[in-house]
């Protein structure tokens, strides 16, 4: 099963959220907004149900009221797809029709260091295992800095991987101080020349307070070991905890701003409308998304091939 159908599959729940709620998809907009306003509040009560959220579900039901020559289904499409996009350039882009396949371009990390973040029981660990096989695909040289030292075993996990994949992995003592960790992977990755260091950080601490306070930290001193970095700072978030994992992600931001979202277990969920939600309140981009354990689940995201996906509409066959 290609990667398409795989993400295909595993939106059903969503794309059934929606499809059941909102009838009428084939009808052209126009007869479905002047003589079927029930339609338009069933699509509507079906994107919040999705986790879309409430602003983004308007800005998409008034994109929807404007579109001409178009049924349901496709206005519903293209609105989503313009929502996916962080950025308003490239959200005119797609209005041209122009669309970069994300997939086949790639993620280019600014850049040599990547802060991994989030809660623990997200997938922070098995996330960072699976870029790594996945750059060193692209041909780059990778690092793994396991700084989860509160959490047991997860240094061993990562290091387990990087074994298995044949990526060094700078590791500490368990229950260490995480910044040191980090900083001697910034200063071996420096040393080295390695393209890539991905370092895993704690996700869960005494209380919150604590554990934002720890990131800062590790900021500051792979700042210090090297200069300008770390270029990016991706959150990983599981998609069944929806708006509540939205929450989590603003506390985040606030703490060390990011540069993009890595969101997990989209396979199986009904809340596939979640990265709509993500790239409206947080504006940054979702640079991966992932739909099972298999190493290569975890893809580019493409915010048209994600809407195709959605509906099942147009998938090819790689």
């Amino acid at each position: 099963m290609s990667w398409l159908e795989r993400l295909r599959d595993g939106l059903s729940k969503t794309r059934q959220q929606i499809n059941s709620t909102a009838g009428f998809l084939g009808q052209d907009v126009r007869d479905v907004v002047t003589n079927r306003l029930d339609t338009i509040e069933d699509l509507e009560y079906a994107l919040i149900a999705a986790d879309v959220g409430r602003a983004a579900t308007e800005d998409i039901l008034e994109d929807i009221r404007r579109a001409e020559g178009k049924n349901l289904q496709q206005a519903l499409m293209y609105a989503l797809t313009l929502q996916l996009e962080p950025d308003a350039r490239r959200a005119e882009f797609r209005k041209l029709g122009f669309a970069p396949d994300a997939r086949r371009t790639g993620v280019d990390p600014k850049g040599h260091v990547v802060m991994i973040i989030g809660v623990n029981g997200v997938g922070k660990t098995t996330t960072i295992a699976k870029l790594g096989q996945y750059y060193m695909n692209r041909g780059k040289s990778v690092m793994f800095a396991a700084g989860d030292t509160f959490r047991a075993a997860a240094g061993a996990q990562l290091g387990e991987w990087g074994e298995r994949l044949g990526i060094p992995v700078v590791q500490g003592t368990d229950g260490g101080d995480p910044a040191a960790v980090a900083f001697d992977g910034a200063s071996a990755r420096a040393a080295r020349g390695t393209d890539l260091l991905f370092i895993d950080t704690a996700g869960r601490l005494h209380n919150k307070h604590n554990l934002m306070e720890e990131l800062k930290k590790v900021r500051r001193v792979v700042e210090k070991a090297d200069p300008a970095e770390p270029a990016e700072t991706w959150l990983v978030l599981d998609a069944v905890t929806g708006q509540n994992g939205l929450q989590q992600a603003k506390k985040f931001h606030e703490a060390t701003p990011l540069t993009g979202v890595i969101v997990t277990k989209l396979d199986g969920t009904a809340k596939g409308g979640i990265l709509v939600a993500i790239v409206r309140e947080l504006g940054v981009p979702i640079k991966f998304i992932g739909v099972g354990e298999q190493a290569d689940d975890l893809q580019p995201f493409d915010s048209q091939e994600f809407v195709r996906a959605l509906f099942d509409v147009n998938i090819p066959r790689e």
